[in-house]
This record gives C-alpha cells, sequence and structure tokens, in this order.
C-alpha cells in the first residue's frame, strides 16, 4: 500500500500505460481520477475500481486545467500525485507535416501537460510530497523517419519536467519523466499486431520481449511513492534495454 492516503490524476486513462497505472495506484491505496477522451471506454476499463472516479474531457480544452484538478480537489479535498500520461503521434515527414498535424502533437503532449501541471501545482505544494510524472519516450533522445513532431514534443516534456522539478523542489514537489520503449499499447498497435514486426521489436531487448503497461506503471508508482521521494528531474528509462545498442 504505497500510496495509502493520497489523491492521483491520470491522463489518458481508458487503455494502455494509463489504464494501468490507475488501477495499479488504486491497488496501493490511492484515490484516483482517470482522465480520457469521451468515447474511449473510460468508464468500463475502471468498473471493478470503487477508488477510481472516470472523468470524460479532452485534455487540450481550454477549461481543462480546472476542471480536472477541481474535481479532484472536489471529491477528495486533496492532490498529490500528478501523472501526465496522455500522448498522441503520427508520423510524417517533415517536408510533408501539416501545421494542424504538429500543432496537435505538441498540444496533447506539451502543452496540455503543462497547462495541467500549473494549475496542479498549488495544491501539489500543499501536499508536502507532491509529484508530478510525465510521459516521455526514448524517442526524446533518439528518433526515427517521420518522428520530428513527436521526438521534439517528448523532448519539451523532458526539458519542461527538469525546470518544475528546479523550481518547485523547495516546495518538497518532485517532477519526473518516464521514458517508456517498445511497449504493446493502443498506439504501437500497428506494431505490436503484426508477428514479424514485433519480433523484431522483441529481439532489440536484451529481456527479448515487448514492454507491457504494468512495466511503465510499476515505474509509475515507484515515483509516485515515497520509494522515489528523493529522485526528482530525471527520466526514467523503461526500455527492457533497447536503447543499449543504439
Amino acid at each position: 500500500m504505497l500510496l495509502e492516503g493520497k489523491v492521483a490524476i491520470v491522463t489518458g486513462a481508458a487503455s494502455g500505460i494509463g489504464r494501468a497505472s490507475a488501477q495499479l495506484f488504486a491497488e496501493h491505496g490511492a484515490k484516483v481520477l482517470a482522465v480520457d477522451l469521451p468515447g474511449h471506454g473510460l468508464v468500463d476499463a475502471h468498473r471493478e475500481f470503487d477508488d477510481i472516479i472516470e472523468l470524460e474531457h479532452d485534455i487540450t480544452d481550454a477549461d481543462a486545467p480546472e476542471k480536472i484538478v477541481d474535481t479532484a480537489i472536489a471529491t477528495w479535498g486533496r492532490l498529490d500525485i500528478l501523472f501526465n500520461n496522455a500522448g498522441v503521434s503520427g508520423r510524417y515527414n517533415t517536408a510533408d507535416m501539416s501545421d494542424e498535424h504538429w500543432n496537435k502533437v505538441m498540444g496533447v503532449n506539451v502543452t496540455a501537460q503543462f497547462r495541467l501541471s500549473r494549475a496542479a501545482i498549488p495544491h501539489l505544494r500543499e501536499s508536502g510530497a507532491g509529484r508530478i510524472i510525465n510521459t516521455a519516450s526514448v524517442m526524446a533522445q533518439g528518433t526515427d523517419f517521420g518522428l520530428s513532431a513527436y521526438c521534439a514534443s517528448k523532448a519539451g516534456v523532458a526539458g519542461l519536467t527538469r525546470t518544475i522539478a528546479l523550481e518547485e523542489g523547495r516546495h518538497g514537489i518532485t517532477a519526473n519523466y518516464i521514458e517508456p520503449g517498445a511497449i504493446a499499447t493502443g498506439m504501437t498497435k500497428a506494431m505490436t499486431e503484426d508477428e514479424t514486426v514485433a519480433a523484431i521489436w522483441a529481439k532489440k531487448s536484451p529481456l527479448k520481449r515487448l514492454g507491457q503497461p504494468i512495466d511503465i506503471a510499476k515505474g509509475a508508482l515507484f515515483l509516485a511513492s515515497d520509494l522515489g521521494g528523493f529522485v526528482t528531474g530525471h527520466g526514467l528509462r523503461v526500455d527492457g534495454g533497447l536503447m543499449l545498442r543504439v
């Protein structure tokens, strides 16, 4: 029960890493506000968990930060953990990329994290042991064809998080980011459902398997709990050793 008495917000919580993290947090004693887009199966995802409340809302909406944070405060009277996990991807070579795609990736992956962190910080200061965890990617340091927007956004997550850690440490808040590798989620569905491609990516890992959402959730649990209380401004790479040979 590493999070007994804590209140957490988890975005992108209808599936994948967000779903696994919200449920793991709840299993460890936290009250969790799970946030995702309407129509993405959020309520069904957590139906068996009494300590998880669902909020269907687009995190890029103008009112999203206040709506999300205010819901947690109104429900439980406090906020201890913010896990900015929601993200989007997509592949377009830079020469062919539209402003619309660039802005969408940046809006979800970076701007929404900034705005929600800003709204949460006053309440996290009151916690005395506030935690901000942001999902980045190993692509914050690497790249691939067609991923200029995605890689730039994840590098932005890293820079944003390190700066929050520096600014808010005196208030007892830690801020860290997780760098998932090849994880079997909805975002990587095209890769993981092709047995040949999935086998190639699994072979790249010294552990010889793709990561699962629970692997990332366990990293988030460490950073959210007292076990990670002296870790801040850090990028926790959870990739099964994928990047060792890059």
